[in-house]
């Protein structure tokens, strides 16, 4: 049984992606901040024998971060797929947005990815090949109003994305950033906004399961997905 490993996976974007693999009959192994969203997951999907494995993790601390790679290692399984999706979003402005914002988004957004995959990196490589997804936003494409410190996040996942990339082409390991526009979850309840003009996190779900099963010969280096009728 293959294994994806999938953070931040118990709403949006990384429930879906969980909830398609765990489909498709791969062992998942996932991490949230919330213990109740994490059982109600476990309950749900291991009823007829283990195939989720979910860990409480705050990934702004390395350390947790660390543990958690050490665990998935101490599972005796592979990690196949990588999803770095953990995030967090705030708007706000350069001049005006709270002390210690920009540390804040870095540390969930990007250091997060950073720790994780240099943790797991020695075990694909091992193997040569494996896949991984760092979950991107097209705010890491072009500045936008109350962008902030959440845009410089973004944009700086993506340069590590492209430079772990241009590290990676000889052994076999894939790397795609996936920079979506609106996603539709739990935070947009609530908005006022119609939901049928936002993207349903399954199709970023599906993306991620076609770019992955491509031949080990194609690399989608970025996926760009925006809402029908724009940005929001």
């Amino acid at each position: 049984m293959k294994t994806a490993i999938i953070t931040g996976i118990t709403q949006g974007i990384g429930r879906a992606i969980a909830e398609k693999f765990l489909r498709e009959g791969y062992y998942v192994i996932g991490c949230a901040r919330s213990v109740a969203d994490l059982a109600a997951m476990e309950a749900e999907w291991n009823i007829s024998g283990k195939i989720l494995q979910t860990h409480v993790v705050d990934v702004a601390d390395p350390n947790r971060v660390k543990a958690f790679a050490a665990a998935v290692l101490d599972s005796g399984k592979f990690p196949e797929i990588l999803v770095n999706n953990a995030g967090i979003y705030v708007p706000g402005t350069l001049a005006d947005e709270p002390e210690g914002q920009l540390e804040k988004m870095l540390a969930v957004n990007l250091y997060s990815a950073y720790h994780l995959t240099r943790a797991l990196l020695p075990a694909m490589k091992a193997e040569g090949r494996g896949h991984i997804f760092n979950i991107c936003s097209v705010a890491a494409l072009q500045a936008y109003p109350n962008g902030g410190a959440y845009s410089i996040s973004k944009y700086a996942l993506l340069g590590f994305s492209d430079n772990l990339r241009e590290e990676l082409k000889p052994t076999g390991i894939r790397v795609t950033a996936l920079c979506p526009g609106a996603v539709w979850s739990r935070s947009w309840e609530g908005s006022g906004v119609d939901s049928g003009k936002i993207i349903a996190a399954s199709d970023i779900a599906e993306l991620v399961w076609s770019a992955c099963h491509l031949s080990p010969a194609a690399c989608p280096e970025r996926i760009v997905i925006r809402p029908q009728s724009g940005d929001l």
